[in-house]
Parts: structure tokens; sequence; C-alpha cells
């Protein structure tokens, strides 16, 4: 068995998302906080470790915990080094709003974490403040050095592309690939179905960063089997990368090699699926873990070949903390 859909397409990479609940308002996302609406607890550490080991053994060896914001369970540093130390999982790694990393990254990083995603949607403090809800936009600086003292390899720094809001920032962003290997990663704005006014507002295509990259001098790089969604762009003089995810690019979803596995427990083909697949029953002791790949290994077959995003279809998806983002 493994993970292969009905279009040839192979899935080593998996976004297992500990918890929907985050700690910060971000305008795109939870502008007015997370709003508990009765939902089960989270998956437990045991849930997780067999959702991973089943995963891992049909062949994802990246798997990213994702939120929500993760960190804020106190039992994270737990879940990642129970998820590390599973064989076949070569890469875990973490997306967080970098909340209190300043004091948390060289935890994370002896816990099995080995790559980091930090969000900063603003590098004046001023804008972070008003995009986030928070004024921590000098304490996520400060994290993003902390990991990379820590000894984490691989730091991104993810953005999302906002009209009207950071997109006079770019410049700034470019800075600072110049002397470290920082990762810089700017999002297109996806709508959601909470949140279509504020897209209408502020999406603007990416294009307009690629265009600025080439003339720049910037080349567009090779992808590996498991990364991630973004073209990735080097330059010479610059010792850091620039990537850009662009969710409504043509043949955006020709190469999706990831799936999504929500903190209930549902399984999700796409981002802005229609559907989620409940696998929690069988999650519930070690002996089920052949079924559950028996039904991992079907379920995907269920994938379309593409998201509806530019027929305005966003799917089930009410905000991007729900499932991971």
């Amino acid at each position: 068995m493994r993970l292969q859909d009905g279009f040839g397409r192979t899935f080593k990479y998996l976004r297992l998302s500990v918890t929907d609940v985050c700690n910060f308002k971000c305008s795109y996302c939870l502008p007015d906080g997370y709003q508990s609406c009765g939902k089960p607890t989270p998956l437990s550490v045991d849930e997780l470790r067999r959702a991973a080991t089943a995963f891992s053994e049909l062949g994802v060896s990246k798997i990213r915990l994702t939120g929500g914001e993760p960190t804020i369970r106190k039992d994270f540093e737990n879940i990642a080094s129970t998820i590390s130390g599973l064989p076949h999982v070569h890469k875990l790694a973490l997306t967080t709003n970098g909340y209190k990393m300043p004091e948390r990254a060289q935890h994370w990083k002896k816990s099995g974490v080995s790559a980091v995603n930090v969000s900063l949607d603003s590098l004046s403090p001023e804008n972070f403040k008003r995009i986030t809800g928070h004024d921590r936009q000098q304490e996520v600086l400060r994290g993003i050095d902390a990991a990379f003292d820590v000894g984490f390899t691989t730091v991104k720094l993810n953005a999302v592309y906002l009209k009207g809001i950071n997109d006079h920032e770019i410049d700034a962003y470019i800075a600072l690939a110049k002397d470290r290997p920082l990762s810089i990663r700017f999002i297109e704005l996806m709508e959601t179905g909470d949140h279509a006014a504020f897209f209408k507002d502020h999406y603007v295509s990416t294009d307009i960063l690629k265009q600025k990259l080439v003339r720049a001098g910037w080349a567009e790089k090779l992808k590996a089997v498991d990364s991630g969604p973004a073209d990735t762009y080097v330059h010479q003089d610059y010792q850091g990368e620039f990537g850009i995810i662009a969710p409504y690019s043509k043949d955006f979803c020709k190469s999706c090699n990831r799936l999504r596995f929500s903190s209930q427990g549902n399984m999700h083909l796409c981002l802005f699926g229609a559907f989620g697949i409940p696998m929690r029953h069988l999650l519930q002791s070690d002996e089920q873990i052949p079924e559950l790949k028996e039904r991992l290994s079907s379920s995907v077959k269920r994938k379309d070949a593409s998201h509806s995003l530019m027929a305005g279809n966003t799917g089930m998806m009410h905000n991007l903390s729900a499932i991971g983002g």
C-alpha cells in the first residue's frame, strides 16, 4: 500500500494539526480571535502517534505540526519527541506564530523539530499589531535569531501578501535573506468562507513578486520531492532564498504532494475540500493501525485534480486555523 491518488500523485508530506486554537487574531484568519464551539478535545499524544505511524508506513517522510498555534498545547514537546522518534519520519517541521519563541526554540530543537516556519506578516511593529492584534513583532524577530542560535538550519519566514497592508515592504523582506540562510516566503491571500469581503479588498496576485525577483537576478530552483508548495528563487549574492506560494496560479495543484489531518482526527484531501474523512475511531489502539492504513490508502483516491478557488468555491474552509492552513 501507498498513498497515491487517481492522477498519479504520491504523497510524502503530511500537515498534522494538533489544535485549532490560536492566540493571535490575524485579520485574514481570525479577526475576532478564536471562538470555541464545543468541539471534542483534540487528538491525544497516542492518537497523534498512531496517525503519524500509519502515514509514515505508507510513505510519508515529512510531517509538519500545525494549528491553530501548535505550541499552545502544554504537551507540545512530548508530541514532537514522540513523532520525531518514529522510524520512517525523516523530517519533523513546525509552523508557528513565534509566540515566546526566544525562550522555546531550544526546547523544540531538543524534542526533534528540525525545521521551523514562522509567521511574520509585517516588519513594522505597528503594522504587525494591526494585522495580528498583538504587539509582538520584536519577539518574533528575536525568536528567528534564537532558532539560528540553537542550531536550526531550516528557518522560514511566512508572510501573507496583503494589498494595501504589507505589499510595500517587499524590499525590506528580501534584505533579510542577504547575509544568512533565511527563507522568506510570501503567500497569496486565500479566500475563506468567513472572510470573503477581506479577500476582495486585499487580494493581489504574486505574479508581481515573481517579475520583480527575475528582474533583480533571482532564479527559480527545482523542488525536492517532499518540499512544500512554494516556488523558490535563489540569488548568487544572497545566502537566503525567496519563496512564493500562489494557489491561484495555473497548475498549482498539479504537483501536490501533501495531505492534511485535523486535530479532530479527520483526513482532508485538500485545504479547500468539501469534506473531511473521519478517522478518529481508528486511532484508539495500536492494533487498528493496519486498518487505518487501508482506509487512508483508499481514501486518498478520492482526491480531486484541483481546488476550485478560481470559481470562488472555498469548500468547507471557514478559516485557515481550522485544519492547519
